[in-house]
C-alpha cells in the first residue's frame, strides 16, 4: 500500500446555523486584532457585516480586507499584505468561496514570513510560524479550508501558482449550509460540479493512498446524493448540508491525493477564455474519465457501476453547464494552444494516465 503522512489540522464546526458561533471560536484562538478576507459579493451578501458584528461582540478589533475577486492574482494578495501589515494583526478569518479561502491563505504568508508571493510557490517555503486562521465557506466547491495550498495567478506571466505550507492550514472550519442557500443558481451549480469533480479525480490519481480514498469516497456519496436535490430544490437545507460537507471531503482528498487531467484541461479554459471554473471542469471532466477507463475503469465503477461518463453529462445538462468545449463557447482552432497550456498545469503529472500535450489535443477534440 502506499504510504502516507496525516496529521489532522482543522477542527470542523457543522451545522446549520453554527456561524453565529464566529466570535466565540475566534476567542477560543486567542484572537484580538483580525483580518477578515471576504470579496466584494461577500460584502454585499451581509455575511462580512454579520461576521465582524460578531467579532467584535467578543471585543475584537477587525479590519476587513475587500480588494480582490475571482481567480485571485498574487498582486492582490501583496496589496492584502500591504495593508495588514502595520495593523498587528493576531487572527485571520476567511469567509466566502475557494477565492476568499486562497486570497487569505496567500495574505499569511506575507504577514508571517514577508516578502513576496512569488517566495512561496511551491510547498513548505515559509521559514516562520504562520498565523491562526478561520475559514467560513459560502460555496460547497473548491473544499480550501481543508487544503494547505493557495491558488494564485501570477500577476506577472499569468501561469497558475500553487503555495502551500502545512503551517497555513486553518485550525476551524466552520461549515453552516445556511450560508450556502443565497448562492446564484448558476454558482451553486458551478462549485457543486467541481466538488463532484474532485472525488473522481482524486480517487484514481497516482497519489491515492487508502486514507484519501476514505475521503474520496465520501465525498462522492454526499455530491452525488445531494447534487440534484440541490438544484432543484435551493431552499433544500439537507442537501446543501450534504454538498458543503462533501465539498469538505473533497478537499481533504486533494491535500492528500491531488487532483489530475480534468483540472489541467480546466484550467487554461478559464485563464484563456475565462469560462467560470465549475463550467470549465464540466465541460471537459465526461471525456476525462471515459480517456482514463483503460487504467481507472475498476474504480470509477466502485463509486458508479453504470454508465459514467453519461451520468456526468445529464448533470450538467440538468444544472445547465456547458456539456462541451463548444458549448462553452471554445473556439475550435484555440484547442492546439488551450492543449499546450493544459499540459504545462500541475495537477497532469498525477492523471492515472501519462498526460501531456497530445493526451490534452485529444481530450479537447474529443469533448468538442
Amino acid at each position: 500500500m502506499t504510504p502516507f503522512d496525516f496529521r489532522p489540522r482543522t477542527r470542523v464546526v457543522f451545522g446549520a446555523g453554527e456561524f453565529a458561533r464566529l466570535g466565540e471560536v475566534a476567542r477560543e484562538l486567542g484572537g484580538t486584532r483580525c483580518l477578515l478576507v471576504a470579496d466584494p459579493g461577500i460584502v454585499n451578501a451581509g455575511y462580512a457585516p454579520e461576521a465582524m458584528r460578531s467579532l467584535k461582540a467578543r471585543r475584537m478589533t477587525v479590519h476587513g480586507f475587500h480588494e480582490f475577486q475571482a481567480n485571485p492574482t498574487s498582486a492582490m494578495a501583496e496589496a492584502g499584505g500591504a495593508y495588514a501589515s502595520p495593523l498587528g494583526i493576531d487572527l485571520i478569518v476567511a469567509v466566502g468561496g475557494g477565492s476568499s479561502l486562497d486570497c487569505a491563505k496567500a495574505i499569511n504568508f506575507l504577514l508571517s514570513n514577508g516578502g513576496r508571493m512569488r517566495d512561496y510557490w511551491g510547498y513548505g517555503k515559509a521559514s516562520r510560524p504562520m498565523l491562526p486562521m478561520i475559514a467560513v465557506p459560502t460555496t460547497a466547491g473548491t473544499g480550501s479550508e481543508a487544503q494547505t495550498s493557495a491558488t494564485l495567478v501570477d500577476s506577472e506571466t499569468g501561469a497558475r501558482m500553487s503555495c502551500g505550507d502545512g503551517k497555513g492550514s486553518y485550525r476551524v472550519a466552520i461549515l453552516d449550509p445556511k450560508l450556502t442557500a443565497t448562492q446564484p443558481a448558476a454558482l451553486a451549480a458551478g462549485t457543486g460540479y467541481d466538488a463532484l469533480s474532485h472525488a473522481l479525480e482524486t480517487l484514481v490519481t497516482t497519489r491515492q493512498t487508502a486514507l484519501s480514498e476514505c475521503f474520496s469516497r465520501s465525498a462522492w456519496r454526499l455530491i452525488s446524493s445531494a447534487f440534484e436535490r440541490m438544484v432543484r430544490n435551493p431552499a433544500d437545507l439537507e442537501a446543501r448540508g450534504a454538498m458543503l460537507l462533501g465539498a469538505h471531503f473533497g478537499g481533504l482528498a486533494i491535500e492528500n491525493s491531488n487532483l489530475g487531467a480534468a483540472h489541467a484541461c480546466a484550467y487554461p479554459l478559464t485563464d484563456e477564455f475565462g469560462v467560470a471554473h465549475g463550467a470549465a471542469v464540466a465541460a471537459v471532466l465526461a471525456q476525462v474519465v471515459e480517456w482514463n477507463s483503460d487504467v481507472a475503469r475498476g474504480r470509477y465503477s466502485e463509486l458508479f457501476p453504470g454508465d459514467l461518463p453519461s451520468r456526468l453529462r445529464e448533470l450538467a445538462e440538468m444544472a445547465g453547464l456547458p456539456a462541451t468545449l463548444r458549448d462553452a463557447g471554445i473556439p475550435e482552432e484555440a484547442l492546439p494552444r488551450l492543449a499546450e497550456e493544459a499540459a504545462k498545469q500541475w495537477t497532469g503529472k498525477f492523471n492515472p494516465q501519462h498526460f501531456d500535450a497530445a493526451a490534452a489535443l485529444e481530450i479537447y477534440q474529443a469533448a468538442y
